[in-house]
């Protein structure tokens, strides 16, 4: 039995939902969180059988390493553990080449295998990753814990030294990824490391801000590694779990949420498929998609006409197209970084990257894919059986061709990619599971077409863009309701930030204060989407 009247309702147990209960029940409110799955976790949900385990949606987590907001909830003491394969990453160019630049411990040996063709960009990755950790904790402080950035913001400053510091790095973090490389590096390996790291986002490759994901993802493989959660991704949505109940929030699995009931401008309760209904005091924050928010379940008288014609130019990310496989012995890759690295990925050079990222964006389906490859096993031994290897790979499908008869297709040119740099992979196969956008959606309708990501990552659609025109805040137009899914600043990836920002701003609106930032911001809300 439901509580009849809580605090707050959290509707998703993601890891930003278990964060916004985790804040909230640790500032003594009474907290539901309600799950529509059996399973807690959303996007960060692994399965076991017979020895294997697989991730079913996410696996790396260098974001959950490095975000200040989960390393402060200690999830290491609720039982998470982090594991890593001998090397990060390598990235394939040549099928032929049995070299290939790799992303070691420490940061000499990177710099060797990036230098190889060009000595001085060796140089240029190591005073890369020397600017990176002077500013690291100022960086992801201003982008993951606060909005707006205003305290860490000014640490930033401080740390660059200089207004003309801080131009030089605002023109660097707006920069395509394409020109980003062109403007570093000499040769091809270092220009492909970047571009590999910026594919896991949707930017387009020459588009602005696409070199910031290459830079930050590459940055912190170098720092914290691609680490997988030992035991399988659901380790890491348990250690929040066993978190937010030891604060006090209790979790119902198995309860989808049909509607969110708004009273004179304000959310007052939400209601299950099951027909019962819990009131709110305070807060109801919501870890869905935009989409799912706005057009299911709220009512929409509720939602202004501006937002609603928003809305319909929102755009999601990339359909995702994942592979899972059992293999009988590790990847035979020739490149020997490859044989020890967690992540790979498969695609070539940055030019040839750029191709396919046009591809993608003009509705082509790539002759030859950008792979991202997970080698769980190599970084957790405890995915497979002896002597076998436990691997994923994702590939994208352009926007438009979500359906799965194009998933089978480019399933078969994966297939064929790894076959080319590792002859006799195929042998190697016991089980093959392929995951099509329309899994994906089935298994979390947050997953809208297959996107992971809960919307692009491209520039239109971020900060005060995100997940509409806005204030870039996880404040709605209705009162005591709050977005705090990756459909708002800073979007997606492994981090809580998203929860993290939408508890404090419940908190901020409930305290004595509250007026003064609730009241005003609202109503420029409502003025700016009306």
């Amino acid at each position: 039995m439901l509580p009849r009247v809580v605090d707050a309702v959290v509707i998703g147990s993601g890891p930003n939902g278990l964060v916004s209960a985790i804040a909230l029940a640790d500032a003594g409110w009474d907290v539901l969180i309600v799950e529509a799955a059996d399973d807690p976790g959303g996007a960060v949900r692994s399965t076991a059988s017979g020895g294997w385990v697989s991730d079913r949606f996410s696996s790396s987590y260098p974001l959950g390493v490095a975000s200040p907001v989960l390393r402060a909830l200690e999830l290491e003491n609720f039982g998470l553990r982090w594991s890593h394969a001998p090397l990060a990453l390598a990235h394939l160019i040549d099928p032929d080449d049995d070299d290939a630049p790799a992303i070691h411990p420490d940061p000499a040996d990177t710099a060797a295998s990036i230098g190889r063709d060009h000595p001085k960009d060796g140089d240029t990755w190591l005073r890369l990753y020397q600017e990176y950790t002077k500013i690291r904790a100022p960086f992801l402080q201003s982008l993951l814990t606060s909005w707006p950035p205003v305290a860490p913001g000014l640490r930033l400053v401080r740390k660059l030294g200089s207004v003309g510091e801080l131009a030089r790095f605002a023109r660097f973090m707006a920069m395509p990824m394409h020109r980003m490389g062109q403007e570093l590096f000499e040769g091809d390996r270092g220009r492909a490391i970047l571009a590999g790291n910026a594919f896991h986002a949707d930017a387009p490759l020459t588009g602005s801000v696409s070199g910031t994901m290459g830079w930050l993802l590459a940055m912190l493989a170098q720092d914290v590694g691609f680490p997988v959660a030992q035991g399988g991704s659901s380790s890491l949505s348990s250690a929040l779990v066993r978190r937010a109940e030891r604060a006090g929030a209790l979790l119902s699995t198995g309860t989808p949420i049909t509607s969110i009931d708004v009273s004179a401008g304000k959310a007052t309760a939400v209601r299950t498929a099951s027909g019962e209904t819990i009131s709110v005091r305070r807060a109801v924050i919501a870890d869905v998609s935009a989409h799912t928010l706005y057009a299911e379940l709220l009512p929409p008288a509720s939602i202004p006409a501006g937002l609603r014609r928003d809305l319909e130019n929102f755009e999601w990310d990339y359909p995702t197209v994942k592979l899972n496989y059992r293999l009988s012995g590790p990847i035979p890759w020739r490149a020997r970084q490859a044989r020890e690295a967690g992540v790979v990925h498969l695609g070539g050079t940055a030019d040839d990257l750029v191709h396919v990222s046009a591809d993608l964006d003009t509705g082509r389906l790539p002759t030859a894919p950008f792979l991202l490859i997970g080698q769980t096993t190599k970084a957790d031994a405890s995915r497979s059986p002896e002597g076998t290897e436990a691997v994923w790979v994702y590939s994208h499908l352009p926007r438009g061709l979500p359906d799965d008869a194009d998933a089978e297709k480019l399933a078969g040119r994966m297939d064929r990619a790894i076959e080319r740099h590792a002859p006799g992979f195929l042998d190697l196969v016991i089980a093959r599971d392929l995951q099509r956008p329309s899994d994906f959606t089935q298994a979390n309708a947050s997953l809208g077409l297959g996107a992971l990501g809960g919307g692009t990552a491209q520039l239109h659609q971020q900060l005060i863009f995100r997940p509409t025109v806005g204030l870039g805040s996880p404040r709605t137009v209705i009162d005591g309701l709050y977005l705090g899914s990756s459909a708002i600043h800073p979007g997606p990836g492994v981090h809580g930030a998203c929860g993290h920002l939408a508890a404090r701003a419940a908190l901020r609106d409930a305290s004595l204060l509250g007026p003064l930032t609730r009241i005003p911001t609202t109503a420029a809300l409502r003025h700016l989407q009306r």
